[in-house]
């Protein structure tokens, strides 16, 4: 009777690493190729990761799982930026104004490909994934309710809703040129704070303040 021969450990070890390499380039380019051109093919990313078309369907079955796998990299990329940003501020207005803005610093590198995702996943799907971000950010929002630096009649979990409105929309003005992306990361800030009942004077400062922080 025969015997299946062992594949060396080394083996496995290598492919699996050379599949993984593969699965990287592939993911880079992508993001490379959406950025500069979201109706980008299959055949183009295959290109310019230097794989045939059969190994980019090897690893993504069709152009919205590859869309839908570097959505996952930003939403696990943006929730790493905001629970930074909340573990480093105590005071709950400092952690928010933190967390939006090295929130934007992530998603201004995915903001192009923002469109594709939406067809892709939903914003029902994208809403689901950031979760866990968002009870964190509820949270957040009651506490700056409850020490009065927010004023607003709005419940914190309506507010999340507020903040994505505000993210989302200004991130379309700078794909459609109308607003510079530094400035609009700012914006995005300041507009939540005072939407939320923070005098303008106050949240401009603050903003501008952890901005310099960020980058300093």
């Amino acid at each position: 009777m025969s015997r299946t021969k062992p594949t060396p450990s080394g083996t496995v070890s290598a492919a699996t690493a050379r599949a993984d390499a593969n699965r990287r380039r592939i993911l880079d380019v992508a993001h490379t190729e959406l950025t500069r051109d979201p109706d980008a093919s299959m055949d183009q990313i295959a290109r310019g990761a230097g794989v045939v078309r059969r190994t980019v369907y090897g690893h993504f079955p069709s152009r919205d799982a590859l869309v839908t796998a570097l959505l996952d990299e930003a939403v696990e990329a943006v929730m790493a930026a905001h629970s930074a940003a909340y573990a480093e501020a105590e005071e709950p207005t400092r952690a928010i104004a933190a967390a939006m803005l090295g929130v934007w610093r992530v998603t201004d590198r995915y903001r192009l490909l923002l469109s594709l995702a939406q067809r892709a996943v939903t914003m029902d799907g994208i809403r689901e994934r950031l979760a866990p971000m968002n009870e964190a950010g509820v949270a957040m929002f009651q506490r700056a309710l409850d020490e009065g630096r927010f004023t607003t009649q709005v419940p914190p979990r309506a507010l999340v809703y507020v903040l994505e409105s505000i993210v989302f929309g200004l991130m379309e003005a700078v794909n459609d040129g109308i607003l510079d992306t530094e400035e609009a990361g700012r914006a995005a800030a300041t507009t939540f704070l005072t939407a939320a009942g923070l005098p303008l004077p106050e949240a401009t400062a603050l903003v501008n303040e952890v901005a310099s922080t960020q980058t300093g």
